[in-house]
C-alpha cells in the first residue's frame, strides 16, 4: 500500500484535492473553517508569507540531518502531529491511524480529549512520544483524573488547551446548522468549567504532578512569562489554527517575542498555517522548538489513512531537506534568524488553501 501511495502522491496539494473529493460539505468545511470572519486564519498564513528567506551559498550541504528532539526523544522531523477533534470525520478509526502514521515516521502524536479512541488504545498504537491534550469540561477532580490516567499510561506530556474560555462562533457550521456529533452533550457545566480555568488551576496541577505540562493557546509574552514561572516545560504558541478569537494576529507574527520572554526555560512548540517544508524552516529559524501540523495531515488521514499520513510526512520531509540545503544549512541548530527576513511581499490572498496554488488547476 505504502509504495502505491508513493506514486499516487508526488506533492502536498493531491491530499488535498483527495480529501476535498472524499469529505462531504460538513466535514470538509469544519477541516477548512475558522470562526466568524477567518481574519485569524488568514493572517496565520499572512504572516508566513511575509517571511522571505535568506539563502547562503557556496557551503557543502551533502549531508542534509533535519532530526531533533522533543522531550528527550528523537524525532525524524521536528514537527507533531497536533490535536484535532473529531479525527473520525476524516477516518473511521479516529486517533489510532494518526498513532500509528506518528510511530511508522517517527515524530510525536499529541491526541485530544474529544477523541473516542481511549488513551491506552493511543499509547498502544505508537512507538513515538505520546501527549494527551485536554479540554477542561467538569469541575472537582476532572482535571487531576484525567492527568492521573495520562500517567498511568505512559503519555509523556499532559496538555491543557487554555484558549477555549468562550466557545467561538464558526459561522461555516452554523449557517448550515451543522452541528458536531463531538459536542453533543456539552452543557453548561462544561462551558462554565472552561471559562473558570485560571492560572491557580495551572499551580495546583505543577505543584501535584511530575509529568511535563504543555500549555496550548499561548498568544502574547505576557502570559509566556507567567506559563514559565508556573514551571511550564512546554509553551505551546497558538491561536487555535484561527478558530478562536477573530481578529487575532498570525502565530508566527507573535512567535519571536513569545521566544524572547520564554528566554531557553521550555521548549516552544508553534502552529497556525503551516503548510510546507519552508514554514517549518521558518519556524525553527525563529526559535521554536518544534511546528505543530494539524489540517495538513487531516488532508492526508482522509485521502489515505495512517499510509496517507506517513507519506505526507515523506514530501514534506524532502520539502525541509531542500529548503534546508538551499539555505546553506546541514542540521537545524545552524538556523537563526539571519536566514530569515521579515515584510517580504506576500503574491498570493493569504487563506487556508494558499500554500497549493496547484489546486486551481486540477
Amino acid at each position: 500500500m505504502q509504495r502505491d501511495l508513493q506514486t499516487k502522491f508526488l506533492t502536498l496539494h493531491e491530499f488535498v484535492a483527495a480529501a476535498r473529493s472524499k469529505l462531504d460539505a460538513n466535514g470538509w468545511d469544519y477541516l477548512v473553517g475558522g470562526t466568524e470572519t477567518e481574519t485569524t486564519l488568514r493572517r496565520n498564513r499572512h504572516a508566513l508569507d511575509a517571511i522571505a528567506l535568506r539563502p547562503r551559498v557556496l557551503r557543502d550541504v551533502r549531508d542534509i540531518d533535519a532530526t531533533s528532539s522533543f522531550l528527550g526523544k528523537p524525532c525524524r522531523l521536528p514537527i507533531l502531529l497536533a490535536p484535532v477533534g473529531g479525527l473520525e470525520t476524516f477516518d473511521p478509526e479516529g486517533a489510532v491511524p494518526v498513532a500509528q502514521a506518528g510511530g511508522d515516521f517517527g515524530v510525536p502524536v499529541m491526541v485530544s480529549s474529544v477523541s473516542k479512541r481511549t488513551n491506552p488504545e493511543i499509547r498502544a498504537a505508537t512507538a513515538s512520544p505520546a501527549l494527551f491534550q485536554l479540554y477542561v469540561r467538569g469541575g472537582g477532580r476532572f482535571i487531576e483524573n484525567h492527568v492521573e490516567e495520562a500517567i498511568a499510561v505512559g503519555m509523556e506530556a499532559f496538555c491543557l488547551t487554555v484558549d477555549t474560555a468562550v466557545y467561538s462562533r464558526r459561522e461555516r457550521d452554523i449557517v448550515k446548522r451543522f452541528a458536531k456529533p463531538w459536542r453533543a452533550g456539552v452543557g453548561d457545566d462544561a462551558r462554565h468549567a472552561q471559562a473558570a480555568l485560571t492560572w491557580a488551576d495551572i499551580a495546583s496541577i505543577r505543584r501535584a504532578y511530575a509529568i511535563p505540562l504543555i500549555l496550548k493557546g499561548i498568544a502574547t509574552p505576557e502570559d509566556a512569562r507567567i506559563a514559565v514561572d508556573h514551571g511550564i516545560e512546554v509553551v505551546y504558541v497558538s491561536n487555535h489554527g484561527g478558530r478562536q478569537l477573530d481578529h487575532g494576529l498570525g502565530s508566527m507574527d507573535v512567535l519571536p517575542e513569545i521566544v524572547a520572554a520564554v528566554g531557553g526555560k521550555a521548549t516552544i512548540i508553534v502552529d497556525g498555517g503551516f503548510a510546507r517544508g519552508t514554514d517549518i524552516v521558518k519556524a525553527i529559524a525563529l526559535g521554536a522548538d518544534a511546528v505543530g501540523l494539524g489540517r495538513l495531515y487531516c488532508y492526508a488521514l482522509a485521502a489515505a489513512g495512517a499510509d496517507g499520513i506517513v507519506r505526507m510526512l515523506e514530501i514534506l520531509e524532502d520539502e525541509v531537506h531542500a529548503a534546508m540545503g538551499l539555505l546553506g544549512v546541514t542540521r537545524l541548530d545552524a538556523l537563526d534568524p539571519s536566514y530569515v527576513r521579515h515584510g517580504a511581499p506576500v503574491v498570493s490572498v493569504p487563506s487556508v488553501l494558499s500554500a497549493f496554488p496547484l489546486l486551481e488547476t486540477d
